[in-house]
């Protein structure tokens, strides 16, 4: 399958939705898929768009729609889309509706969304390695205590993020 992954973060970027797009993209090619990774839609003959970012991948989604081909749309929403621009964005709102399957990372993101738009929404978790092995603390090894963890931030931090969310957790 010839699929097309659409985020506006630019090449060589280290935005989240580029790492996304890298990430998504190894994982379908592992799975014998041919993926190109674009910030725009070119008109590329595709049997499948996936575009990050319903605002701003608006155009490529539209776009990619108008084609004469029957080739579906899968839009996965980013964090800005679902507690920002499909509340204040008409051409974030046109892309769910143009969108023939929408991803969200989260369960709680479904309830941002009007019922036509959650009826065609799948979570798909982001995934990590469980690290729960001994660790080093003044060079001798020691195991995690059970009462206590550690929390990492990962992100492009800018206050739509909420980056003081964990801390206040």
């Amino acid at each position: 399958m010839r699929i097309g992954i659409i985020t506006p973060a630019p090449s060589r970027s280290h935005y989240g939705n580029r790492i996304t797009a890298l990430r998504w993209a190894k994982i379908l090619r592992r799975l014998g898929h041919r993926v190109s990774i674009s910030q725009q839609y070119d008109d590329e003959k595709l049997d499948l768009l996936l575009a990050l970012h319903a605002r701003r991948s608006y155009s490529s989604i539209n776009r990619f729609r108008r084609q004469p081909r029957d080739s579906p749309i899968i839009l996965a929403l980013t964090g800005t889309d679902v507690y920002r621009d499909i509340h204040v964005s008409q051409r974030a709102r046109q892309s769910l509706q143009l969108a023939d399957r929408i991803v969200v990372l989260q369960p709680r993101a479904l309830r941002e969304l009007d019922s036509s738009a959650r009826r065609k929404t799948r979570v798909i978790y982001q995934s990590v390695e469980d690290n729960r092995r001994l660790r080093k603390r003044g060079g001798e090894s020691q195991r995690a205590s059970n009462d206590s963890f550690d929390v990492s931030v990962i992100g492009h931090l800018r206050p739509v993020k909420d980056p003081f969310r964990a801390a206040l957790a």
